[in-house]
């Protein structure tokens, strides 16, 4: 499949040699030399885009995330998002964390408009928005429920929900499906390629799965261990829309194949592949 996210003269995001070192002095613990975390990881996605950053724990992925929302600040280069610099918090992204975090003392509806209360624009349109979300989710009869009623992957699809209420242009995912059951956790790849084709927003997805990571993205970036680099960005060449039977294709093997190379798990092929 030929990608359809064309380099463009502006591109919808743009990460060029971003780096973060913690220091010494702010980590505490008695370190007593800073802590190089991510180094000179670059690279750009368009609107609509699909990219997972995939590489070993610890190795800055949820770093560059945090940095990507403004949460943390970097110690260098520069972030572009939407043709603005990131230089702190902004409310055109949703974030879904590894753990859903929803507010036990309020029902999942209550939950998913909570943003919406923030922005002081909890009315009848977010009402119906957040009503239409947890029925693209398969939750619609649950909105009046609390979260210890419901599964662990129910929880992260209402989280998933109060993400995408207020109708961000870039959704931040880390590693949101690593605590779930490995059906569980293929029904919610599933779910969230919907979703993007449904929002049309463009999503950055950390995982440490191979196969997750290639199944999701137009896109994968690999990274090193700390202290981090892009040491690849692949190419998906999958089409859509995608079903579980294509994890055995020849497309996605090779795909996977080439990630692995990337990662040092296993030796490149005499031939190599086409990225």
């Amino acid at each position: 499949m030929r990608n359809k996210y064309r380099r463009s003269a502006m591109p919808f995001g743009s990460v060029q040699g971003a780096r973060k070192i913690f220091l010494a002095k702010e980590r505490g613990g008695g370190a007593h030399e800073d802590l190089v975390a991510l180094d000179d990881a670059s690279f750009d996605f368009e609107a609509g885009e699909f990219v997972s950053l995939l590489g070993p724990s610890g190795c800055g992925k949820t770093t560059l995330l945090r940095m990507v929302a403004g949460l943390m600040p970097r110690s260098g280069g520069s972030i572009m998002v939407n043709g603005k610099d990131v230089d702190g918090p902004y409310g055109d992204y949703g974030f879904v964390f590894q753990a859903p975090s929803l507010m036990p003392w309020r029902t999942v509806l209550q939950n998913v408009l909570f943003p919406m209360d923030v922005l002081k624009r909890n009315d009848a349109a977010a009402r119906n928005r957040a009503h239409e979300l947890l029925a693209l989710v398969g939750l619609a009869d649950f909105a009046s429920s609390r979260p210890h009623q419901l599964s662990g992957g129910m929880q992260q699809r209402v989280a998933l929900c109060r993400a995408l209420i207020h109708a961000p242009k870039l959704l931040l995912m880390d590693e949101p499906f690593g605590a779930l059951d490995e059906l569980t956790r293929l029904e919610m790849n599933d779910l969230l390629l919907n979703i993007r084709k449904e929002t049309g927003a463009s999503v950055l997805f950390v995982t440490h799965s191979i196969s997750e990571a290639v199944y999701l993205a137009d896109k994968v970036l690999v990274f090193s261990r700390r202290p981090a680099r892009i040491v690849e960005q692949l190419t998906v060449n999958l089409a859509y829309p995608r079903s579980q039977a294509v994890r055995f294709t020849p497309e996605f093997t090779l795909a996977k194949r080439l990630a692995s190379e990337a990662l040092g798990i296993v030796a490149p092929t005499a031939a190599g592949g086409a990225h």
